[in-house]
């Protein structure tokens, strides 16, 4: 039973996973920010290009989805 959801499982646990590195880059660059005082603009230069980031990633998986199916 295990190898017939084999493929969906390995898709569920690599989305997982990259939200996890996402929220944790995020939490490690809010540290950075944060004990460095960067002021307002920087802050907001960074979290928009991380940002970015992970947006790709979503778009990526929805361009997967829509022409898979």
């Amino acid at each position: 039973m295990l190898n017939k959801y084999y493929e969906q499982i390995e898709a569920i646990g690599l989305n997982l996973t990259l939200i996890a590195l996402f929220l944790l880059m995020a939490y490690v660059v809010h540290d950075l920010l944060k004990k460095n005082k960067v002021p307002a603009i920087g802050q907001a230069v960074v979290y928009f290009v991380l940002f970015l980031g992970a947006a790709g990633f979503v778009f990526k998986g929805i361009m997967q989805y829509v022409i898979e199916h």
